[in-house]
């Protein structure tokens, strides 16, 4: 094989490694043989023209279905080319392209608050409810049954290479349907609204319920929060996080009562203070927005364009100095 790969791999683990040492990262995790494979080739390690492509080492072009049909693939100047193959044996090439940074998109000049859930995937402060695909339960008996089929099949066979091929496949379905779904509503937010409020979740300590983590899991809150993040610095958007432990679904959006216990059954509720009726996630994503621009107003957990660093606000006034020992 071609040397161009094999060096890249050597100096993403020396990358990995260097970030374990300086705290920066966990220690660095190998790759299985099953998982996904992929060699990256440099400027010296490939050749492009005219939209077609030739490896190090290889005689005749590689051939591909080209993705973007908005794009002229003969008009490209790749910087890098990585070759991928994915467990279920589909085989990528992916190009490194630099290109100008997007315009900015007309501002809307709407303010949303949104309160993730089990439920409903996402309810926002103007009364919507996006309903949950919930994709992995409506393809988990045929992820069983091919389980099942593996794990009949002798180790090191071939029919256990086929039989793993379709559990990849499964599992890829699953995935690009719940990566389809969460572009599409974080595409459809950050185009309709110039400020986006949403609660800083702990999802790791949150799976380790093990009556919800599978829900949770399937939710893919973690992906979601990260796509509303660069979505929003690219196209000059602002992203507000509020802290996670903000009583929002037990604080009336009205008056501002706060209500001491607010099991998580109980869906609707009637605010003691005011009387207002509640229903439980709406009211939620309302007490987020309050609380998001009220944040923003004070210069703190505001995730601004181009950065991914929360601020934190911090109190102005300078504290007194205190000499000598305190009296209790």
């Amino acid at each position: 094989v071609s040397s161009v790969p094999l060096q890249q791999a050597i100096r993403h683990q020396q990358v990995a490694f260097t970030n374990f040492f300086a705290g920066r990262a966990r220690y660095p995790r190998y790759k299985s043989r099953g998982g996904r494979q992929s060699a990256e080739y440099t400027r010296s390690g490939f050749r492009y023209r005219d939209g077609r492509l030739w490896l190090a080492k290889m005689d005749a072009p590689l051939e591909f279905v080209w993705s973007w049909p908005d794009v002229d693939v003969t008009a490209i100047d790749p910087t890098t080319v990585t070759a991928s193959r994915d467990p279920c044996g589909r085989w990528y090439v992916s190009f490194a392209v630099e290109v100008d940074a997007p315009e900015r998109a007309p501002a809307p000049g709407a303010v949303v608050g949104v309160d993730l859930g089990v439920k409903d995937f996402a309810v926002t402060s103007d009364g919507e409810k996006i309903a949950n695909p919930r994709v992995l339960a409506k393809r988990e008996r045929n992820l069983a049954r091919y389980q099942r089929r593996m794990a009949r099949k002798r180790r090191g066979s071939n029919n256990r290479a086929k039989a793993r091929a379709k559990v990849a496949r499964a599992h890829r379905k699953v995935a690009a349907s719940r990566a389809d779904f969460l572009h599409r509503m974080s595409t459809r937010l950050v185009r309709d609204h110039d400020v986006i409020v949403v609660e800083d979740l702990a999802v790791k300590n949150m799976v380790r319920n093990h009556k919800l983590a599978k829900a949770i899991s399937d939710s893919g809150w973690g992906t979601f929060r990260r796509q509303l993040e660069y979505k929003t610095a690219k196209y000059g958007r602002h992203l507000i996080v509020i802290d996670r432990w903000y009583p929002s679904s037990r604080t009336c959006s009205a008056c501002g009562h706060l209500l001491a216990t607010l099991s998580l059954n109980t869906r609707h509720w009637t605010c003691p203070g005011c009387g207002t009726r509640h229903d439980r996630d709406i009211n939620a994503a309302k007490n987020i927005l309050a609380a998001g621009l009220a944040v923003s107003a004070c210069g703190g957990d505001v995730r601004h364009s181009g950065s991914s660093r929360v601020r934190s606000p911090v109190k102005q006034e300078p504290q007194p100095a205190k000499v000598g020992i305190p009296r209790l």
